[in-house]
C-alpha cells in the first residue's frame, strides 16, 4: 500500500516559487531520506504532507487521504518530529511532558490522561534509552538526550508514517544511531527523513529523493546519487566514494542543506 503518493505538485509562497511539478511514491514500509541544498523546498515538502500547507497544483495523499482537506484524519496516521525546537530553558517543563504532548495533541483534550497513555509514553522513551529521564527537566539534556526525547514524542503516538526534519542536527552519534536501532526495528513504519548529510543512514534506506524545486531524481541511492544529479541539485561538482558492497558516498561536506 502507497504511504505517500505526491502528484505533480506546485506550491509557492506568494511569488517565490517552492516546488514545481514534484512527483513521488513512498510505499508502506519503506526509509526514504530527502535531500537537497538550502531552499530546495525540503520543509515546505513535509509541511505538505504534514497538511499544514495546501498545494498551490497537483496533490498529495497519505494512505488515501487527503492531508489539506482531511488534516485530523491524516495526521492520526503521522508521528512527526520537527527541526530542534526552541523550548524556553525558563519554563520547567519536564520530559514526561515532552512526550505526552504529542498524545494530547491527538485526543485533542488537555485535561485527561489515561494510565494507557501514560504507559505508551514511558514504552517509547524506553525504546530510546530515556525512560530513566521521565522526571527530569528537559532544558537540563544535552542536545542528543532532547533530540531522543523528541523522537520518543513522536513515537508516542504509535504511528504508520514517521516524519522527520533533519533530526541529526547537533546529535552525538550514540542517539543518533539509537534513532536508526529504532527505525531498523520497526518493518510496519514508513520513514520520511529530511537530511542534509545522507552518509550515516545511506545503508538504513530504500529511497532517496533528490530535490531543488523539483525532483532532480527519486529511486535507489545508487542509482540517485550520481555526480550528473548531485551537480544538478547542488550546482556544484560533487565526488561520489563508491564502497565495495555496493553503497555511494557523496563528498557533501557538513554544511547545513
Amino acid at each position: 500500500m502507497r504511504a505517500v503518493d505526491a502528484e505533480k505538485v506546485y506550491f509557492s509562497y506568494g511569488a517565490e516559487e517552492a516546488l514545481r511539478n514534484v512527483s513521488f511514491t513512498v510505499d508502506s514500509g519503506e526509509f526514504v531520506a530527502v535531500m537537497g541544498p538550502n531552499g530546495s523546498g525540503k520543509s515546505t515538502l513535509m509541511k505538505l504532507i504534514l497538511g499544514l500547507l495546501k498545494p498551490s497544483k497537483g496533490k498529495i495523499s497519505v494512505f488515501g487521504v487527503s492531508p489539506s482537506a482531511q488534516r485530523e484524519k491524516a495526521q492520526q496516521y503521522i508521528g512527526y518530529m520537527p527541526q530542534r525546537e526552541g523550548i524556553s530553558k525558563k519554563i520547567p517543563i519536564e520530559v514526561k511532558d515532552i512526550v505526552l504532548m504529542g498524545l494530547t495533541a491527538k485526543k485533542r483534550r488537555l485535561d485527561f490522561l489515561s494510565r494507557e497513555d501514560i504507559k505508551i509514553a514511558k514504552e517509547a522513551l524506553e525504546s530510546v534509552g530515556m525512560l530513566h529521564l521521565w522526571n527530569k527537566k528537559f532544558s537540563e539534556l544535552s542536545g542528543g538526550q532532547q533530540q531522543r526525547v523528541m523522537f520518543a514524542r513522536a513515537l508516542a503516538v504509535r504511528p504508520r508514517l514517521l516524519i522527520l526534519d533533519e533530526p541529526f542536527n547537533g546529535v552525538d552519534i550514540p542517539s543518533r544511531n539509537k534513532i536508526l536501532e529504532v527505525i531498523n526495528s520497526r518493518e510496519d513504519l514508513t520513514t520520511i527523513m529530511v537530511v542534509h548529510n545522507v552518509n550515516p543512514i545511506v545503508h538504513f534506506i530504500d529511497k532517496v529523493l533528490l530535490l531543488n524545486k523539483k525532483a532532480i531524481a527519486f529511486g535507489p541511492p545508487k542509482g540517485v546519487l550520481t555526480t550528473k544529479n548531485l551537480m544538478e541539485a547542488y550546482g556544484a561538482s560533487i565526488q561520489v566514494i563508491e564502497c565495495a558492497e555496493g553503497y555511494c558516498h557523496p563528498i557533501l561536506g557538513d554544511t547545513h542543506g
